[in-house]
């Protein structure tokens, strides 16, 4: 990516402040130990029964945050503005009269604002949030995706590990250890398949429109170099290993074929991603489908289900409810990415996701959503000059002020983060609308004086 901009680090967050201390989501190990099980994970994952990076008190059960709607009464003379202008701007005939959003105060757990923030609306790339969270607890930060070739019955195979990052650069360097052992062995020729067994036949998720494959997304496979969009990208991958090879003074016999690998066929050669933190920083700041969809099926791995879109999406449930008591009440998510147009997250469910990233002891494992929010005006992000964010008259003042993830399908657009209002205290929004009229940018322009208002700056 390049960034021509500076990018603005956020402040510390702070949690717990003069209205009081925020209910607690207690989760000791034993509540993440129990979530393993309850999903029946043949291999229980270090991520989640190691030592725990939440609570240190030993709860074993979580407890549902504190997010009723509040009325105004009680709020700070900056929130009563907030909430004032709130309501004033959210009527923008731009946004459309099926608009929902919240905004919530991160240290005390209270509602500065409600606009039909329990009804669930189409979310867009806001899904991402919710996949992130999954992949990162179930997974853990440090975890990182192996791609292997493997030697037998004169073929080596290519096995993909479900690592969206691989390069060609990274097949070269396997294509040299195994160009070594095959001289090594006196060959001089040999057939190439791939493996992409790890992830079931793809298939469009329900609510994908046809015109998304392959362009806005690939068929979801374990296996993919530069992170091609093409409509086989494991056999594309094995091509390239092929030209690679052959590059190398090895002959390939035939075309590329699939093939499982056998357990005494033998490891020639091996490549590990950078670490999930650093992949899913990268996912959230340039709202990367194909990772997503690549995630939501590793996470599904993770903790012992299909690799599937059910798979997948059942898990993100339970670790969002059981895990962190994130109300899921009208919560539909058919798809890692947010391209299904049959998703449905309310706002205020959006919000209480990112409000864990508020949360000192989730930062271990969350951070990195959290640092890969874009910035408003971040060159190079969707929050970036290029795509025409926080650039007009009333919100041009919170660049650099906001950290927020995008949402925009053809009728959904949504925007979800982090600011700081005028008070100094961290507050927490999600805006998400669905059928307007307008056009795209106007729509966005109104979004980010939302934004704006949030931290203040458009008083």
């Amino acid at each position: 990516m390049n960034d021509s901009t500076e990018v603005v680090v956020p402040p510390t967050f702070t949690p717990g402040g003069r209205h009081g201390h925020r209910k607690p989501r207690q989760l000791g190990a034993g509540a993440r130990r129990a979530l393993v099980l309850a999903l029946a994970v043949p291999v229980a994952s270090a991520a989640l029964v190691g030592p725990s990076a939440f609570a240190a008190d030993g709860n074993t059960t979580a407890t549902a945050p504190d997010t009723a709607p509040d009325t105004n009464e009680g709020l700070d003379t900056a929130d009563q503005a907030i909430a004032a202008n709130l309501d004033t701007r959210v009527v923008d005939a731009r946004l459309g009269t099926n608009v929902s959003g919240v905004v919530l105060d991160a240290e005390s757990n209270g509602t500065v604002w409600d606009h039909n923030a329990a009804t669930a609306l189409m979310p867009a790339s806001n899904t991402k949030l919710a996949t992130a969270t999954a992949a990162l607890t179930v997974l853990g930060p440090d975890h990182r995706f192996k791609t292997r070739v493997v030697y037998g019955d004169g073929t080596l195979t290519l096995v993909g590990g479900g690592d969206r990052t691989l390069t060609s650069a990274d097949l070269a360097e396997m294509a040299k250890d195994a160009v070594a052992g095959l001289k090594a062995a006196g060959l001089t020729g040999v057939k190439v398949a791939v493996d992409d067994s790890l992830f079931p036949e793809p298939t469009l998720a329900n609510g994908w429109k046809p015109d998304y494959f392959p362009g806005d997304v690939a068929p979801v496979r374990a296996l993919v170099v530069d992170g091609h969009s093409v409509d086989d990208t494991s056999i594309d991958a094995g091509q390239v290993f092929a030209q690679q090879l052959a590059a190398d003074g090895v002959t390939v016999d035939g075309e590329i074929t699939r093939r499982t690998a056998s357990i005494t066929d033998v490891p020639v050669a091996r490549h590990t991603s950078a670490n999930l933190s650093d992949i899913v920083h990268h996912m959230i700041k340039v709202s990367d489908n194909n990772t997503a969809e690549t995630l939501l099926r590793m996470t599904a791995l993770g903790a012992g289900q299909p690799a599937t879109f059910e798979g997948g999406t059942a898990v993100v449930r339970d670790v969002l409810s059981r895990q962190y008591g994130v109300s899921l009440q009208n919560f539909e998510m058919y798809d890692g990415s947010g391209l299904s147009r049959a998703n449905r997250i309310p706002a205020r469910t959006l919000a209480e996701i990112l409000d864990l990233l508020t949360e000192k002891r989730y930062e271990p494992l969350l951070i990195s959503i959290r640092d890969g929010l874009p910035v408003a005006g971040e060159a190079g992000s969707t929050l970036g000059p290029e795509w025409g964010r926080f650039d007009d008259a009333n919100s041009q003042c919170a660049v650099g002020k906001v950290y927020a993830k995008t949402g925009t399908l053809t009728g959904a657009i949504a925007l979800s983060g982090l600011t700081q209002g005028k008070d100094g205290r961290w507050k927490v929004f999600s805006f998400v609308e669905n059928d307007s009229t307008a056009a795209g940018s106007a729509i966005k322009d109104a979004m980010d004086g939302l934004a704006a208002t949030v931290n203040g700056c458009w008083a």
